[in-house]
């Protein structure tokens, strides 16, 4: 015959209502409750000390019994009541506004702000159009000098072309006629 299992039995406030259940583990006791969050580290369930919830969880292990919180019935399968729960305090009158405490007539109106002024802002403008145009004529002429640097360039390739090809063709008379008087390269 199978020996029967050791059960604990653990006591928790869940909801509205003081739970116990008979169990093997602190894991078992949670499974039962439907629960995941570890209810024992943060405190919330322990082991049952009350004699009389002990007996009444161990007649139904592994199933969890309860009353309604603060409640001295017995713990059952379904509670026999939902706790009394205290009405909730009416709400308070409403209080009147202060009045303001300064001493300003409401029928005087501020005095018109003066008209901004524009100067500062125009002449910072001003300059930054300046900068623009200088920059603008700084492009033009970069533009201008590098056309003539590159005709300059294209003139110079044009002529070493002409000089390189024609110190060839000299190169190589002077070579045959070297070569004719009998001349080893």
């Amino acid at each position: 015959m199978a020996k029967p299992r050791k059960l604990k039995v653990f006591q928790a406030q869940i909801g509205f209502y003081d739970t116990v259940v008979a169990a093997p583990s602190r894991p078992a006791a949670l499974r039962a409750w439907g629960l995941r969050q570890d209810l024992f580290a943060s405190g919330h369930a322990k082991v049952a000390e009350d004699p009389v919830a002990i007996e009444a969880a161990r007649a139904h292990p592994e199933i969890p019994l309860k009353r309604a919180f603060g409640s001295t019935d017995a713990f059952a399968v379904e509670a026999a009541h939902l706790p009394d729960v205290p009405e909730a305090p009416s709400k308070s009158p409403k209080r009147p506004k202060p009045q303001p405490t300064t001493k300003t007539r409401p029928d005087r109106k501020p005095p018109p702000k003066p008209a901004a002024d524009r100067r500062d802002l125009d002449a910072a403008e001003a300059r930054l159009l300046a900068l623009e145009n200088a920059r603008q004529g700084q492009e033009a002429e970069f533009a201008d000098r590098m056309a003539r640097l590159e005709q300059a360039i294209a003139h110079a390739r044009s002529e070493h072309a002409a000089a390189h090809k024609a110190l060839t063709t000299e190169v190589a008379r002077a070579r045959a006629a070297y070569r004719k008087a009998g001349g080893k390269d």
